[in-house]
């Protein structure tokens, strides 16, 4: 078994305006999806599984056992080098030197006047391993992820959306210095099994891995075959995500079906239930209009970046945050059976436009249609009762608290 390959793109700035994206690519997993039934669709440039045996189908059985999704489309870089986690908090607002071995954080790619370009997670990886995402020998039990020891070096493993990772490259090129390298893991898969089974399944084939928490990740083994695994998700429920080698991405899926509490998700159960658990997805909910504020992610500006108002559009993010923005994502319940879309709009008493719909659809597990939305900052607190026009109806909604199901994340204290 060979290292994967990983391009060096530090090497390359002269040439970032030539890397683009390509046409429609397969997933590793490609042919196992029809294989197993799936309904194919294009998103972010790649052949994806919307649904197998049905969304409403698939969103239930994620809820209570687990569900394999195929999310090998995001990208998946490796950021080393002199200085790198100062180098990161040039774009990113979190605390990325702050974090320990195997910890995670989610945050957010920043443009220069704090719109965000992406949302991200990014990973401290164990200095004293030989990286995660090699062919060599790496044993698990040589790192403990819950008690990690605190480094102000090393690398950092970075998970960003399919949909922008060309962008996203391009730009981080750009503004890193030279002393920053940036590997690309072109050739690893990435898999996620969601759901309140999901981590008890795994832990049968993949022992050891129960005994991480939320956000926290480390090395493992199946087969011999390296993996990289972290317990997190984008569902709302406990699970896990997983990278390894795409040469054996699907002898593992064979592996995670063969355990009777998974099954296959597609991308259809994946948007109704990260809607659910009120979780934004980047160009619907998240644009370079949008500042963190506006988009209540006020939870990815870390204490120590706001203090030091050293971040990417820092003055105007700032100043929302004391005194509010004029917009902000809020949840929605919407009255009736009829689920209101992305697209439509919101409306005050005269017929005007005041907001829109972002994200949208019926909630299977509360039985009712939900949406994400920005309205004035006025309209914003719970309660809040407002009217939504859409294809030449008026439907009536009511502002509410997000997420719109409980979290069943399982954090450190709570095993």
């Amino acid at each position: 078994m060979s290292d994967p390959e990983l391009r060096d793109y530090a090497s390359i700035i002269d040439q970032a305006d030539d890397y683009v994206e390509p046409e429609i690519l397969p997933l590793p997993l490609d042919a196992w999806h029809r294989a197993h039934g799936a309904r194919m669709v294009e998103f972010a440039g790649y052949e994806m599984p919307i649904q197998y045996e049905g969304i409403m189908a698939e969103h239930a059985w994620t809820r209570d056992s687990a569900g394999l999704f195929d999310v090998s489309h995001m990208g998946q870089l490796v950021f080393s080098g002199e200085g790198v986690a100062h180098a990161l908090e040039t774009v990113l607002p979190g605390d990325i030197a702050g974090l320990g071995e195997g910890k995670m954080r989610y945050s957010l790619l920043l443009a220069q006047d704090g719109g965000i370009l992406d949302d991200l997670m990014a990973t401290r990886l164990p200095d004293d391993q030989p990286s995660p995402f090699s062919a060599q020998d790496v044993e698990p039990e040589a790192y403990d992820p819950l008690h990690p020891s605190p480094t102000a070096s090393g690398s950092f493993y970075v998970v960003v959306n399919g949909a922008t990772k060309y962008d996203d490259i391009s730009y981080l090129i750009e503004q890193l210095p030279d002393d920053v390298t940036i590997n690309i893991l072109e050739d690893q898969a990435l898999l996620a099994v969601q759901g309140p089974k999901a981590v008890e399944a795994v832990a049968r084939i993949v022992p050891g891995v129960d005994g991480l928490v939320f956000m926290t990740a480390g090395a493992f083994h199946w087969n011999e075959v390296p993996l990289w695994i972290s317990r997190s998700g984008y569902t709302g429920e406990d699970g896990v995500e997983i990278s390894l080698p795409a040469e054996h991405a699907v002898a593992f899926a064979d592996a995670l079906l063969a355990l009777p509490e998974i099954k296959p998700i597609g991308l259809g159960a994946r948007d109704s239930l990260r809607l659910e658990a009120g979780l934004p997805l980047y160009g619907h909910d998240l644009d370079p209009e949008i500042t963190p504020v506006m988009a209540d992610l006020g939870f990815a500006l870390s204490k120590r970046r706001r203090e030091a108002a050293d971040f990417p559009g820092a003055e105007r993010i700032l100043t929302q945050r004391e005194h509010g923005p004029a917009a902000k994502r809020v949840g929605l319940i919407v009255e009736g059976r009829q689920p209101a879309r992305e697209g439509a709009e919101v409306i005050d008493d005269t017929g005007a436009t005041i907001g829109r719909l972002t994200s949208g659809g019926f909630a299977p597990t509360l039985g009712k249609p939900i949406a994400m939305a920005y309205v004035p900052l006025a309209l914003a607190a719970p309660g809040t009762r407002i009217e939504i026009a859409q294809r030449g109806k008026v439907h009536t909604a009511t502002v509410t608290a997000m997420p719109f199901i409980p979290h069943r994340y399982v954090r450190a204290g709570a095993k």
